[in-house]
């Protein structure tokens, strides 16, 4: 589904030493990041505000530095291509990014057009495009909001709408930007559970959300960022059950919290639990043992 022919030696992302200052600012948002994702991956990034999350995301789609002009160094690779040699439009096939203010993205005058319209620039056929709106109007439940013209939508709507466009595309790599922080938590653990799914079904996710709490069982890897640079990177297990997330004030899961105080206290539970369902089966294997 996601397959557009590639070189299986490389990796799909890669950050080569990456460094980018935004025109008139006085740091650097990124400094000299060395990063690479593999096909299949699902990603989780996350931060204290202003670590650089948002300009990783958009130097993988190429807005940076094509779009967000300024000073940089180095390079990012995406499917094989040097995005500082490729268009966004180009890029477009390969990565899809949600934006974390999605009125930014929303250009046409229904929710219909919105979704087709990306398909539509990359030359797709017809009857494809048909297929897709359909498809992800009913995936999201966007059904009611088909006619109405995206900048009359609440905030959440929005959110939903440019995933659905961004989806329609079938880029090999998605990338979200906070996608659900304007969604009540039921709607929130929706959507991530239609990223998981895609995720399984080979679309590689990067994703920078603070609810780790719903994302965290399904993510390969979690990225910590700190001051433009990345600070850790690993299991999730291991990265949600360091020091370093305390010490950059990182939310992390209730289960893991609780298992860290149990740790201190002497209970030895094994593996990291990152669900409450997780957690209990521990407890309960720690009583029976």
């Amino acid at each position: 589904m996601f397959q557009l022919g590639r070189n299986d030696l490389l990796p799909l992302i890669e950050f080569a030493d990456f460094s980018f200052k935004y025109l008139g600012a006085d740091s650097l948002a990124l400094r000299k990041v060395s990063l690479t994702v593999e096909e299949d991956e699902y990603i989780v990034v996350t931060g204290p505000s202003g670590c650089g999350k948002t300009t990783l995301c958009r130097a993988i789609n190429g807005l940076v530095p094509h779009f967000h002009r300024g000073y940089i160094a180095g390079n990012v690779y995406v499917d094989g291509i040097n995005t500082r040699e490729s268009t966004v439009a180009q890029l477009a096939p390969h990565a899809g990014l949600v934006f974390q203010n999605p009125t930014n993205q929303l250009v046409t005058l229904n929710v219909e057009k919105e979704i087709a319209f990306g398909p539509e620039n990359l030359g797709v056929e017809p009857s494809e495009i048909r297929r897709r709106v359909e498809h992800f109007i009913d995936l999201l439940e966007l059904e009611s909001l088909r006619e109405k013209h995206p900048h009359e939508m609440s905030g959440g709507e929005q959110q939903r709408v440019a995933m659905a466009a961004t989806l329609a595309l079938q880029p090999r790599v998605l990338v979200a930007d906070e996608p659900t922080s304007n969604l009540d938590p039921k709607s929130a653990e929706k959507i991530l559970g239609i990223l998981a799914e895609f995720n399984r079904k080979g679309m590689t996710i990067v994703l920078v959300e603070h609810r780790l709490d719903l994302i965290a069982k399904d993510a390969s890897r979690v990225i910590l960022m700190d001051n433009g640079q990345i600070v850790a990177d690993g299991n999730p297990r291991e990265m949600l059950s360091s020091s370093v997330c305390a010490e950059l004030g990182i939310g992390i899961p209730k289960a893991t919290q609780i298992y860290m105080k149990l740790e201190k206290r002497g209970l030895k539970l094994g593996r990291v639990p990152l669900t409450g369902e997780e957690l209990s089966d521990l407890v309960e294997e720690a009583s029976c043992s």
